[in-house]
């Protein structure tokens, strides 16, 4: 689907109507109008242009209170097709969906540093060509790409201003692919990318204000406020990783000491096993293998892992006062041993008795939750008519 195209499918009454289906299909005409306070003739005529445009089919007769049956209307799901990439720092993973985040192909590729900005945009456009290939896929039933990249990222421009892990800075991303594939394209940090996917597919429902906290390799936050993603002033709200912690601290890679970053993120948790497990060196994923199997010194590790995270989780509850925080990321595989003490220094530590009952849990997307939200990027614009994204 060409840029332009894209944009002649939005409009607000558009986006209202699309969503309503969404959300209760089936539904009738008449209960959208009811609904959504659209006068009926406009409800139609929008009806009509959706179900012309492919994004709207109509099914078997719905119950009639007395007149006659009417037509029930559902989103058609498989008219058009979204494509998601979590971009490092690791490794760059690519998914193509459907208009319900169902996955239809998947690639990934490692990332090896040192890397340029053309060797990084390459790794991308090739991700991008392979999925359109093995799915078959012509490029006028994708709506667009989404990319949830890692570090600080201008969504207005679709650049990545500092990808600290892999060394780079003011990558194009956006121009680069609009360039090459002519699609709508939208560029935003993983951690928010993250949160936007945890609010459309995380069996949330309609919660206002929520966190979304990804602690892997590194550590960011996602913050969404009154319904819509907040990005701050200079597009760096959510950077929870470089929170000090400790003034006298390690130095993070921003440079500053004492980072919660420096505390919490999987290779941080390594390095203070080097120091306190007598059993040389270890990944994060076996120390919790070691946990698992009863290691007293591993445990404790991990405990006082969850009791770290719990002190910025707690100061981001003073800050923002989420009605709740999801948490992801490879560090999270260790759920067992790191939350009893994270919650525990959540309540000990809180303000107030109601700042101490914010609703924390792990999400239940795995892995493909930032991938995931880098499709909603994309549904966001096409269904929400005020946009999750502010």
């Amino acid at each position: 689907m060409q840029r332009g195209t894209f944009k002649l499918m939005k409009s607000v009454n558009k986006s209202i109507v699309l969503n309503k289906i969404r959300l209760s299909e089936p539904i009738s005409r008449a209960q959208i109008a009811k609904e959504t306070s659209l006068t009926p003739p406009t409800v139609s005529s929008i009806v009509k242009e959706l179900i012309d445009q492919g994004l709207v089919r109509e099914s078997t007769l719905g119950h009639s209170s007395g007149g006659r049956k009417p037509t029930m209307l559902h989103i058609h799901t498989s008219a058009f097709y979204v494509i998601g990439i979590d971009a490092g720092p690791e490794k760059v993973e690519c998914i193509l969906t459907d208009l319900t985040g169902k996955t239809i192909e998947r690639n990934s590729r490692l990332l090896s540093k040192p890397i340029t900005n053309e060797q990084f945009l390459s790794i991308l456009k090739e991700s991008i060509r392979e999925i359109l290939q093995i799915s078959n896929m012509n490029l006028d039933k994708i709506i667009g790409i989404g990319i949830a990249m890692h570090g600080a990222v201008d969504i207005e421009t679709g650049t990545s201003l500092v990808a600290p892990i892999l060394n780079l800075r003011n990558i194009p991303i956006k121009a680069a692919l609009e360039e090459e594939f002519n699609l709508t394209i939208k560029v935003e940090n993983d951690a928010r990318a993250m949160a936007l996917g945890e609010s459309w597919f995380g069996g949330h429902g309609e919660v206002d204000s929520m966190v979304a906290v990804n602690i892997g390799r590194g550590v960011g936050a996602g913050v969404i406020i009154n319904g819509k993603l907040y990005h701050g002033a200079q597009g760096i709200a959510g950077e929870l990783g470089h929170m000090t912690i400790d003034i006298n601290g390690d130095v993070c890679e921003c440079g500053n000491q004492g980072c919660l970053q420096t505390l919490v993120s999987g290779s941080s948790i390594a390095k203070r096993a080097r120091k306190q497990v007598a059993k040389g060196e270890l990944t994060a994923k076996e120390i919790f293998e070691f946990a698992q199997n009863g290691n007293a010194d591993c445990v404790h590790l991990l405990q006082e892992t969850g009791e770290m995270i719990g002190i910025g989780l707690t100061n981001l509850i003073h800050l923002v006062n989420p009605s709740k925080i999801v948490l992801g990321g490879g560090v999270m595989k260790s759920e067992k041993f790191i939350m009893p003490a994270l919650l525990e220094t959540i309540q000990q530590r809180s303000l107030t008795t109601e700042a101490k009952k914010t609703k924390v849990t792990v999400t239940r997307l795995g892995d493909d939750v930032t991938l995931l939200g880098a499709v909603a990027l994309l549904l966001d614009e096409l269904f929400d008519p005020l946009g999750k994204i502010g």
